[in-house]
């Protein structure tokens, strides 16, 4: 229900105020969970722009969200990927502020960051930053676009990094077999070439009209920084796009701030009323499905580049928002997806035909939307696709043959009104984000914040199953489209050889087929197996939600130490700022049996993934019920965390335990998870080159870690008599750490450990437990490890570059390195990204060493360049600061502190961050749990000079006693040429010389209007140049061009130089034996007198 709908308009009131223009409020109260504190207001601007305002009293952290309902399938069919290039130019400055890096660097100084993301007919631009700050940074958001050319490249970087991602692969595959015409088909991220080949071709155009004697123009367009007839051409499309379709009417915000709700209205009011209202449609919605007749039943085979064979059953259905109060495809997607007994999954599970099965309906675009059945299949699953297939269908079938029962829908209803009640709060982003996501729902203004949550139970007049019962018919064979995805060898093992087609922007290849009429008439029959049944009620659904509030002053800052034995320690909580009831248990059982050997961490890696895998029936209904579990490996042994509504919540930990202690390995199920695991470890190095770069930096600083070949080379003989074994030596000896977190008083805490004990009553580990510790990178040193993209077709190579500090127990060095951080952060992705558009991923973070003992600076880079060329780019940026760090005044010092206090002194959001709060500390064995707030105090007696100090000893180049450890990953494929614009001059003479007329061949600004052209790019500007000129000449003036590029070369193909010091490390054994080990933590604080928790 849109504002204007005669239902709803009558709510909307005029406004009055001394601050701000007039302008409408809604005036019901917005309705929202019983535990929500927070203050809601709904206004519209005269310009037809919504925003909901929220006030947060408790907020130290403000956010903003705007979301356009355009996106890409709005692109002019000749640019593919305007609306992702138009979402880039947000963070390239405004007309008020126009510095490139203004709105990030502000966002920085005041604990913020932002980011955006584009989708099919919406895009959505947020930030989040320090509550005072709010002003600014909304004014600096309000704002558009400036100098929009230089992003061009960001573009085309993010499409080069995930162009090996088959989950973009796939997609495309997807969206390239619709209707012909279809919009939703549109290559939506864009690259270069779709951004430029527009421009590129009109002034192609031209030069053919005007032939070599013609004139070209000297007229500048507007915006002509970047110069050249395609940046402007491609600019002006831009300009031109924008200014038809960003509309105010189309643009929903959410602001989310500590003022009061008055405040926040006349600070939207002031900034954003100022957006026109170009007359668009508010929500334009595309009605017409993409998959037409045609596109239904069909089997689509799509190749992959990692190894992981998934079938996907998709159906196409109305958009499902227009059924908000008792979402059916929600309904189905519940017995569809249900996991215990009688289900599909279970039947096809117990097969050995799959690892995992999921459900669910999807939002393709603003009025269309499918229902997917997404199979995760084993080889033998593979092997029987069609049976696989032919069991959902079936399935269906017996849905439609049965009376849809109301206690599911009651059940759902029943969650849902829970989970909404007692709903936690989010990041401020994250909700605001989510919050004009919702606007766009069709649901009367007062339930925007509601409706997406509730479910309602369905009513007397069956209007509502009838509705399940239409989405359910929708998913018939005939209506369906399956795609299989997995390598090529795996189709050709099950198929034979086979014919392909290639999808002309990824280059997947794919072939499609229609279902035969043999499958179709069998799966359009009766269910005929028997194992099937519906889902019975959910016993899980908890009871009791008792929570005691009591007034609180301040809440307790850290967990107390509540009971030990010889094997156990237990810290308490008792949750007293949230207030709900949930709570979340972590244990960790640590042995030095789990990690000793790379067997050992695969009979670990096996053990829990069978105990969890055998769970799987059992938790399903624990976890619809908001009761979740994961039990896991870690390189000290064995992680179990509980998590959700207190009720039941030590029925499932007991049931967790007792499975881990009296697990029976099966030989089919091991083969199944042996087969998974082995290919999602060779699937890691089939991943993005940052990943791996970061992989071994983190490898050769860990104490105790195997490698992933190490592991994979003893998988395949593990037999399922030595899992069973080495599940008893890990279960014979370990020691516990548990921390207890929520509505959970002391007395309930301590039997969850003594019910651990009794459960696994292992023997005390003889010595001290293991712990995580990390090995020391030598002084005085500058190591390169040097590797290869096992992928051939990746274009990306990586570097991950790391300079270590120094243990974290030294408070001073810590926070002055923080500080460091700090400010190289902002600086480093504005130089070495936006600047120097080295690639789409750039970073500099705080790198924490195995065990949190040590610490240093990592900055990373993913690019087409060479490794050798990022790091020398690294060290230039890293000379830079040194003078910016120089000329750093005293306000500046001053407002990066501001920043990093505010980060430290945030309060945590929900029971997830306090528990990740804590545990840090307790699994280190520090115990220094008020380390963020005496850091911020400590914060202000760090001086200029120690930040200098510390940047000149620790980070720069110069330093002779630097730590410094470099991972260079290359890219196996080969890269472009380019084309220097020296040897496009000595082209351009040698062209002359043979008497062809080039005065008037806007060469210059043509090629160079960005970075330097690709041998690609250069000849075929200069062939359409050239194409009156005889072919003979022509060949003889292309054959100077190797010569050319050889004399004056490319600076994009420059592969940079390494200092004279740098140690090349030749073996990963070797290197990792020759550094010293860390010490053992030791707790920095002594809580023996903490009082008894007053709970």
């Amino acid at each position: 229900m849109d504002v204007g709908d005669p239902e709803d308009l009558h709510n909307w009131h005029r406004r009055f105020s001394q601050k701000a223009a007039s302008h409408w409020v809604y005036a019901r109260p917005i309705r929202k969970s019983q535990q929500d504190n927070r203050e809601y207001r709904l206004i519209r601007l005269d310009n037809g722009l919504q925003a909901m305002l929220v006030h947060d009293v408790k907020a130290d952290k403000a956010a903003a969200s705007l979301d356009v309902a355009v996106g890409h399938m709005h692109d002019p069919d000749d640019m593919p990927g305007l609306a992702h290039f138009c979402e880039h130019l947000l963070f390239m400055g405004t007309e008020h502020f126009p510095k490139e890096n203004e709105y990030s660097e502000f966002l920085s100084r005041n604990n913020g960051s932002s980011n955006a993301f584009t989708s099919t007919t919406n895009t959505n631009y947020y930030f989040n930053v320090a509550t005072s700050a709010l002003p600014g940074a909304l004014e600096r958001f309000s704002g558009f676009f400036h100098s929009p050319f230089r992003e061009l490249n960001a573009v085309d970087s993010e499409h080069k990094k995930n162009h090996q991602n088959d989950i973009w692969r796939i997609y495309q595959v997807n969206k390239h077999l619709v209707k012909p015409g279809h919009p939703w088909g549109k290559f939506g991220s864009g690259n270069k070439r779709s951004l430029t080949d527009a421009a590129r071709n009109l002034i192609g155009d031209n030069i053919k009209k005007k032939g070599l004697n013609g004139t070209a123009s000297k007229e500048p367009t507007p915006l002509a920084d970047d110069g050249g007839p395609i940046g402007r051409e491609t600019r002006r499309r831009l300009v031109e796009w924008w200014s038809k379709e960003y509309c105010a009417a189309r643009m929903r915000l959410c602001v989310i701030g500590k003022d009061p709700l008055d405040r926040l209205s006349d600070l939207v009011v002031n900034l954003f009323s100022p957006i026109p209202n170009r007359g668009q449609i508010p929500l334009p919605a595309f009605t017409d499905h993409p998959f037409g007749p045609d596109e239904r039943g069909t089997l689509v085979c799509a190749q992959t580049i990692m190894d992981f064979p998934v079938m996907e059953i998709s159906f196409p259905i109305e958009e499902q928002t227009q059924h908000w109060r008792f979402k059916p495809g929600s309904y189905l997607a519940n017995v569809i997806g249900y996991e215990g007994s009688g289900s599909l999954h279970s039947y096809m599970k117990s097969r050995g035909w799959i690892t995992a099965l999921t459900t669910g309906v999807q939002e393709l675009a603003r009025g269309f939307a499918t229902f997917r059945i997404t199979l995760h299949l084993s080889q033998h699953g593979l092997q029987n696709y069609r049976e696989a297939a032919m069991s959902t269908f079936k399935f269906l079938s017996m849905l439609r043959s049965t009376d849809l029962c109301p206690h599911h829908q009651r059940d759902v209803s029943t969650l849902s009104k829970i989970r909404f009640r007692f709903a936690e709060k989010r990041r401020p982003d994250d909700y605001a984000v989510w919050v004009t996501d919702k606007l766009a729902w069709p649901v009367p203004r007062d339930l925007v914040i509601e409706a997406p949550h509730v479910v309602s139970e369905w009513d007397s007049d069956h209007t509502a199953q009838i509705a399940a019962f239409r989405t359910l018919e929708a998913l018939s064979v005939k209506n369906s489209r399956t795609v299989i995805m997995a390598k090529k060898e795996r189709f050709e093992s099950v198929m034979g050889t086979q014919q392909w087609q290639t999808e002309p922007w990824y280059g997947t290849e794919y072939r499609v087929d229609r279902l035969d009429e043999a499958f179709v008439q069998e799966a359009e029959g009766p269910n005929t197996i028997t194992a099937f049944h519906l889902p019975r009620p959910n016993e899980y659904i908890p009871q009791r939600l008792d929570v005691n509030k009591r007034d609180v002053a301040e809440p307790q800052p850290r967990p107390c130490l509540i009971y030990q034995s010889p094997r156990t320690t237990l810290w308490h909580k008792k949750d007293d700022q949230f207030w709900l009831p949930k709570a979340r248990v972590i244990i960790e059982m640590r042995t030095p049996v789990a990690n000793e050997s790379p067997i050992a961490s695969v009979l670990t890696k096996l053990y829990v993934s069978l105990v969890t895998d055998a769970l799987d029936e059992y938790s399903y209904d624990a976890e619809l019920a908001g009761l979740t579990y994961s039990f896991e490996a870690s390189e000290l042994g064995l992680y179990v965390m509980i998590s959700g509504y207190n009720d039941k919540l030590h029925v499932l930990l007991r049931n967790v335990l007792e499975k881990a202690k009296s697990l029976e390995v099966r030989g089919d199920r091991l083969g199944v998870i042996k087969e998974k695991i082995k290919r999602d470890w060779e699937n890691f190095f089939l991943g993005q080159s940052y990943r791996l770069s970061d992989y071994y930096g983190r490898y050769l600083m860990n104490e105790k870690q195997w490698i992933i070949p190490e592991r994979l080379q003893v998988l395949d003989s593990v037999t399922p008599a030595q899992v069973q074994q080495h599940m008893e030596a890990l279960l014979s000896q370990f020691e516990i750490r548990m921390l207890v977190l929520g509505n959970m008083y002391k007395n309930e805490a301590i039997p969850l450990a003594k019910l651990t004990e009794e459960i696994v009553p292992a023997s005390p580990l003889p010595g001290v437990g293991p712990i995580d510790l990390s090995l020391l990178l030598p002084e005085g040193s500058n190591h390169i490890y040097s590797s290869l993209v096992p992928n051939l077709n990746e274009p990306n190579s990586a570097l991950t570059y790391y300079v270590s500090y120094g243990p974290k127990t030294d408070r001073r060095l810590r926070v002055t390195a923080a500080l460091l951080n700090q400010v190289l952060s902002e600086p480093a992705f504005d130089i070495l990204r936006t600047k120097e558009q080295l690639g789409y991923i750039v970073g500099a973070t705080t790198w924490t060493t195995p065990g949190d003992n040590e610490e240093g600076l990592r900055i990373v880079v993913q690019s087409e360049r060479g490794p050798v060329y990022l790091e020398e780019r690294v060290e230039a940026f890293l000379d830079h600061m040194k003078g910016v760090i120089e000329r750093m005044t005293d306000e500046q010092l001053a407002e990066q502190k501001d920043g990093l206090q505010r980060k430290w002194r945030e309060v945590v959001k929900n029971l997830n961050e306090e528990a990740t709060k804590y545990w840090i500390q307790i699994d280190s064995g520090f115990l220094d749990f008020l380390r963020q707030d005496e850091d911020a105090d400590f914060l202000e007696t760090v001086s200029k000079q120690d930040l200098l100090s510390l940047f000149l000893t620790r980070v720069h180049p110069s330093s002779k006693v630097r730590s410094k450890l470099s991972i260079h990953v290359q890219s196996q494929k080969p890269q472009p040429k380019h084309i220097s614009r020296e040897a496009t001059a000595a082209f351009a003479q040698i062209a002359q010389e043979h008497s062809i007329p080039i005065e008037d061949i806007d060469w210059s600004s043509s090629l160079y209007s960005g970075s330097e052209p690709s041998e690609t790019q250069f000849s075929a500007f200069w062939k359409e140049a050239l194409t009156e000129a005889p072919a003979e000449v022509t060949e003889k003036i292309f054959a100077a061009l190797p010569y050319l590029i050889e004399r004056f070369p490319s600076a994009r193909d420059a592969q940079g130089s390494l200092k004279g010091d740098v140690v090349h490390i030749k073996d990963l054994q070797e290197f990792r034996k020759s550094l010293k080990v860390s010490e053992r933590p030791q707790p920095l604080v002594d809580w023996s007198d903490l009082p008894t928790s007053k709970f």
